[in-house]
């Protein structure tokens, strides 16, 4: 791994993303928009609803749209012909995909702070622990979508391929992440495999920061969903193809 290569990478990333407006809005205004709409849909219902589901917005909302532009974007570059000229330069493959990762790792920052901001600031949601913690676990939480996205791109051919990956990559992790039900209700098959699904242990922390703040499993969270980002973008980086097929 080079630093200077993988820090060209993403600054080459970041400024063809400022470019588009388009992606830029969808990046750092549609999760808050998203929370706003659902906090919006239950304001006027007696209980406190927003405070039940902000946990898991504030999870699954940066993971969602880091994997989709992820994947969409280096999809782009190779069916333009840029990814190829790009790894038929010097440079390794983890140098390319961890400069991708370390671009959208600043939006996902970016990104996170926003939503958490709009949920805790603007909206109101009660935070037992840190907020600062919680803008923590979002960013590893979108890191992670980032990672997924450059694992799909790696095995994808075309951006219609990779919205494919959909179903069986992000799709599962929402349903059994403990957002609809709690995961300890879940029948025990589905449990076991929610127990090994990343996004699980995001929506963990977000609710263990929110209810009653124990900050060590908010760490010990944090650090599966990091591990899980770093196994996905070792594996991109092992399949990552250097020719277009």
């Amino acid at each position: 791994m080079t630093p200077r290569i993988t820090l060209a990478i993403a600054g080459r990333v970041l400024t063809q993303i400022r470019r588009d407006r388009r992606t830029l809005a969808m990046l750092l205004v549609l999760p808050c928009l998203l929370i706003v709409v659902l906090w919006w849909m239950f304001n006027d219902l007696p209980g406190e609803h927003f405070d039940q589901l902000g946990p898991g917005l504030l999870a699954i909302f940066p993971f969602f749209v880091m994997f989709l532009v992820t994947s969409v974007t280096t999809l782009r570059e190779r069916g333009s012909g840029t990814l190829e000229r790009l790894l038929s330069m010097p440079m390794s493959k983890f140098d390319f995909l961890l400069g991708y990762a370390v671009a959208f790792g600043l939006i996902a920052a970016v990104q996170s702070a926003l939503a958490v901001a709009v949920s805790v600031g603007l909206l109101g949601l009660d935070v037992a622990g840190p907020v600062w913690l919680l803008g923590v676990v979002a960013i590893v939480d979108a890191m992670l979508g980032t990672a997924l996205g450059l694992l799909v791109s790696a095995f994808a051919a075309t951006e219609f391929q990779a919205v494919q990956f959909m179903p069986l990559v992000v799709v599962p992790q929402i349903l059994l992440c403990g957002f609809f039900l709690p995961r300890e209700d879940m029948p025990s098959t589905l449990a076991a495999i929610s127990n090994v699904l990343p996004l699980s242990y995001a929506v963990d922390a977000m609710q263990a920061l929110v209810n009653d703040a124990q900050v060590g499993e908010v760490w010990r969270d944090i650090a599966v969903v990091l591990g899980f980002a770093v196994v996905a973008l070792t594996l991109a980086a092992a399949t990552l193809r250097r020719r277009t097929a």
